[in-house]
């Protein structure tokens, strides 16, 4: 897989934090800035089929929702 090179402004208390979790993990700042960017990607991320089962179960309980928020 080909790498990119970006640029960003992050808090420096966080910027330090990674940098001595690196060095306890032996690990370098680009390897878990990746990590940390995919796992946040794939935490953030909700698949279509997802919505569309929330959406019918909200269509088929929408009685009880009412009854509930009474």
């Amino acid at each position: 897989m080909s790498a990119i090179k970006i640029s960003s402004k992050v808090d420096e208390s966080v910027w330090n934090e990674l940098k001595q979790m690196a060095r306890e993990s032996h690990q370098n700042l680009s390897g878990l800035l990746t990590e940390a960017i995919r796992e946040y990607v794939q935490r953030r991320r909700v698949r279509p089929v997802v919505l569309r089962e929330l959406e019918d179960s909200m269509a088929e309980n929408e009685e009880l929702g009412r009854l509930l928020a009474e």
